[in-house]
């Protein structure tokens, strides 16, 4: 039967609308695009939060610099790994540095030191690792010049990548960063690393975050991650998403993990645990939150120690990357997994262990839970990581803090000011 003329009308225009709605969305998801990744910070004519500067990349290049890159990248033990450590100066990527270095791997450190938290944190930790023998080269991960140039010099087989922008609610303060840093330069990397010649492998630092509203526990890598409280959740979610593009398309072999809380010495200053240390020694109150009705707000913290195993294990069972010049050349593996503890601790329980190592009695105030971003609970399910990594987490938070205490006290008596 022939289709009457106002059927062929209505699915041309239907057709038609189709297209119009299409190329619309397409305009605005590049427009997007363009404002996020494409354009420079400082081409930006509004006022940047002078509580948040990221320090510009520094001078690089030339003979005397590529000779320091080539000696913190070369390979020492007979197996060895070359890895480039992004966010090297910070918590995590500071310890899996040092770890790595230890063992024998070619090392190479990246971070650009913002001022998110103090500096000369970071300063101390640069300096920790220059003693390692790590050399960390100051850049950011957007520079697209800079991550070609060291994969000229290196050949890495290797990409641990912990450079972003961490914590959950400075993201309601200044969300651009975290879609400049955990998205923005996550795909610059990744474009570095496509067009390697060999391809990296990845292990990079996704969240426990990104169960965001789940009520299931433990969190188990199958369970669903479209909930996100928080925006710094939704960067995580959404580099998840980005790394396994990249996986599918350019044969990329990435590993996602996610962090439960992790703490111990060297450890960020916008955790609770460690202003809930500095203030009791100062005798400030402290606000400890429950949920609704009297809940219970719990995390499963997990010690650094820990997940530096799990980081190794991690970069010691990935596969080679399958592309060649950008382009696919076979399936490449795709892994998530949970680097947890499996023991949640009730947050007032946290601060009873402070007051029992510090020998001080602190002031509590107990406040509901902001609805900023923060979660009720977080509970790792790692039975993945201990049959796939060998995972086994073994320090529990009393023995971790006791450890954290210890450095706190010998390195902010030591001439460091402790932050606020």
């Amino acid at each position: 039967m022939e289709k009457s003329p106002y059927i062929l009308n209505k699915s041309r225009w239907h057709w038609h609308s189709s297209i119009m709605k299409l190329t619309f969305w397409s305009f605005i998801f590049l427009g997007l695009i363009f404002i996020f990744f494409f354009r420079s910070p400082s081409s930006n004519p509004i006022p940047q939060d002078p509580s948040r500067r990221s320090l510009r990349t520094h001078n690089w290049g030339g003979p005397a610099w590529e000779k320091r890159v080539r000696s913190s990248a070369r390979i020492r033990s007979r197996n060895g790994i070359s890895v480039l450590v992004t966010g090297a100066a910070g918590f995590v990527g500071t310890h899996v540095s040092t770890a790595l270095k230890r063992r024998g791997d070619g090392v190479l450190g990246l971070d650009n030191f913002n001022d998110y938290y103090d500096p000369s944190l970071k300063r101390a930790r640069q300096a920790l690792l220059d003693r390692t023998g790590v050399f960390v080269v100051e850049g950011d991960i957007n520079d697209s010049t800079l991550l070609r140039k060291l994969f000229e010099v290196v050949p890495f087989t290797h990409v641990m990548h912990l450079a972003a922008q961490a914590g959950v609610r400075y993201a309601m303060e200044n969300p651009s960063s975290y879609v400049h840093s955990n998205i923005a330069g996550l795909v610059s990397l990744l474009e570095a690393c496509k067009s390697a010649n060999p391809q990296p492998a990845i292990v990079w630092a996704s969240s426990s975050s990104v169960y965001g509203l789940n009520s299931k526990v433990p969190f188990s890598e199958k369970d669903r991650t479209d909930q996100p409280a928080s925006l710094y959740a939704a960067t995580k979610k959404a580099g998840e998403e980005i790394a396994h593009t990249y996986n599918h398309i350019y044969g990329l072999s990435l590993t996602a993990l996610r962090f439960f809380t992790v703490y111990g010495p060297w450890g960020r200053p916008d955790m609770a645990y460690f202003f809930f240390t500095r203030d009791i020694l100062k005798g400030r109150t402290i606000s400890i939150f429950e949920a609704a009705n009297h809940g219970t707000v719990a995390r499963d913290f997990t010690y650094i120690d820990d997940i530096v195993k799990g980081c190794l294990a991690a970069l010691d069972t990935a596969e080679k990357s399958t592309g060649s010049g950008g382009k696919k050349k076979g399936p490449a593996q795709f892994r998530v997994y949970n680097l947890g503890n499996t023991s949640p601790v009730p947050v007032s329980d946290l601060v009873s262990i402070l007051e029992r190592l510090l020998k001080v009695d602190a002031k509590r105030k107990v406040m509901k839970l902001p609805q900023n971003g923060d979660v009720r609970f977080t509970h790792a399910n790692i039975s993945l990581a201990q049959r796939e990594l060998g995972y086994k987490p073994s320090t529990d938070l009393q023995t971790g803090m006791k450890k954290f205490v210890r450095w706190y006290l010998s390195y902010y008596s030591g001439g460091n000011k402790a932050a606020g």
